[in-house]
């Protein structure tokens, strides 16, 4: 059954990336939609990471995955 991740990928305080992964994302999500959040996120700073605070948008993927049982128990 495949299965799928939004990754929302951010720079924090310390320069390093961090991603914030969002499973079973909406099949119409915009482009201009998930900007606006993530700088909803970055604005109102509500993540933090060991790196500091999220600072700036990297960029955003959806990931999916299948999986296929050949032995299945």
């Amino acid at each position: 059954m495949p299965s799928k991740r939004l990754e929302l990928i951010f720079q924090n305080a310390a320069g390093r990336r961090t991603t914030i992964s969002i499973q079973d994302p909406r099949d119409d999500l915009t482009e201009a939609e998930v900007q606006a959040a993530m700088e909803l996120i970055i604005n109102r700073n509500i993540f933090t990471s060991s790196g500091g605070d999220l600072t700036a948008v990297i960029g955003a993927r959806i990931v999916s995955r299948s999986v296929t049982d050949i032995i299945a128990a």
